[in-house]
């Protein structure tokens, strides 16, 4: 980010009065809402950073790491005492004071724009770390920032910066947003699609290493004829025999090779009827697994198109939400996790996800389902009487996204889970529901 676009941003702020609320949206993103209707972006990614407006930007997650509980605590609802670049670089800092009926706190937001240290850092009045977004220890740089230590101020820049005047700061600011989400927008899709096909693959190359149902079928029926034919002909079979000829049922000559070191005629003939009924239970669960996986490779084509499909960073990275590492519990192959604003929301990737959902839902639990149509089950894990509309919205668009391909208006209702009654599988009726209109596409 350029050192003159930031100088004339910190102009711009310095009409801005109080911090009604700030917290991170994602990783990397602290969105401050300011008086006068005004909120910044502030992504401190390293090497990528910037400052952008927009309309509105969801959080892909409620964060609640010691610095946001602490950014929380000393930032919100408070008063901005001074706006101002640090040594004239590329370092912004927001200071502020909270005053309640004991005392008055004052804190500083430090905002460093500087490359690969780039970073947010809380400091109070005597400069000391508060917290900070990315800890730095001695012998990784120059500054060690570290809870409870004092921040050593910078160096000013050793080179003195050309100017680029803006025309309007607030225009520049939402065409930066415009340019890095679609730059960023584009790398992520890239990055998850390439993920996602790459399991497609494997489960398209399982699909293709299947027997034929056909051949099985045909090994059952051979094998069964076999011992059948051998039971009609005992008396021509004898068990030291490599292979007999008999006459089949319609006629046709028919040779046989018989299995050695078995003790009698009547052991022989099982035989090929212990054959036939492998071949036919290798038949039945060889359906099982090909509906599996043809179902794993359809939800995975819909997860593929959504990742596409998503307008912002933030509806993809609820997508991926961070694996548990070392959980107890065992995770559900058939059902799929997001996390929305917080709020768990499961989907099933098949009928047996479906079946599962509908069977561990809790009575409050949030229910969902596309209107007089089959389609996935969506439940939002929750005790809450009232969610938020942009968490429903979320989860009715999962509904849709996970059940067509096809861009439309779609209804999708949705209702407590003690609403719905399971008829058969994961066929129910519910009454008492709400609907609402998804645009997809």
């Amino acid at each position: 980010m350029r050192l003159s676009h930031l100088k004339q941003i910190v102009t711009f702020m310095q009409s801005l009065r109080k911090i009604n609320a700030i917290y991170r949206i994602s990783d990397n993103t602290i969105k401050i809402a300011f008086d006068r209707s005004t909120t910044l972006y502030f992504n401190m990614h390293k090497g990528q950073s910037h400052i952008f407006m927009c309309d509105d930007l969801k959080r892909s997650k409620v964060y609640q790491a010691p610095f946001d509980v602490i950014l929380s605590k000393q930032f919100n609802r408070s008063t901005i005492t001074d706006i101002s670049l640090q040594n004239d670089d590329k370092i912004i800092r927001i200071s502020t004071a909270q005053s309640s009926a004991y005392k008055e706190s004052q804190s500083v937001l430090q905002l460093e724009f500087t490359g690969k240290y780039t970073n947010a850092i809380i400091l109070d009045k005597e400069e000391t770390v508060l917290e900070a977004l990315r800890h730095i220890e001695a012998g990784t740089s120059y500054r060690v920032i570290k809870v409870g230590q004092s921040l050593e101020t910078p160096p000013p820049p050793p080179y003195q910066a050309k100017e680029y005047p803006l025309d309007d700061v607030r225009s520049y600011l939402h065409e930066t947003y415009k340019t890095e989400l679609h730059k960023r927008l584009d790398i992520l899709k890239k990055q998850k699609t390439t993920l996602l096909e790459k399991q497609l693959k494997k489960i398209q190359k399982l699909l293709a290493s299947l027997e034929d149902e056909k051949s099985l079928e045909k090994e059952v029926e051979q094998q069964q004829y076999h011992g059948n034919l051998i039971l009609a002909n005992m008396h021509l079979v004898r068990p030291y025999m490599p292979t007999v000829e008999l006459t089949g049922f319609e006629g046709e000559a028919v040779t046989i090779s018989l299995p050695q070191h078995l003790p009698s005629v009547s052991a022989i003939s099982n035989y090929f009827f212990k054959v036939g009924k492998k071949a036919k239970q290798k038949m039945k669960n060889l359906h099982i697994e090909r509906t599996n996986l043809e179902q794993k490779a359809e939800h995975l084509h819909f997860f593929v198109q959504t990742v596409n499909e998503a307008k912002d960073i933030a509806s993809i990275e609820m997508l991926f939400p961070a694996r548990i590492k070392n959980a107890k519990t065992k995770r559900d192959e058939s059902i799929e996790t997001f996390w929305v604003e917080g709020y768990k929301v499961m989907l099933g990737k098949s009928e047996k996800g479906n079946i599962q959902l509908l069977q561990n839902a809790r009575a409050r639990d949030l229910w969902f389902h596309m209107k007089e149509r089959p389609s996935t089950h969506v439940v939002i894990t929750t005790d809450k009487q009232n969610l938020p509309q942009s968490v429903i919205e979320a989860a009715a668009r999962l509904c849709v996204d996970f059940t067509l391909f096809e861009k439309g208006t779609y209804l999708v209702d949705y209702t407590p889970r003690r609403e719905v009654k399971i008829q058969d599988g994961a066929n129910v009726l519910y009454n008492k529901y709400k609907t609402i209109q998804i645009e997809k596409g």
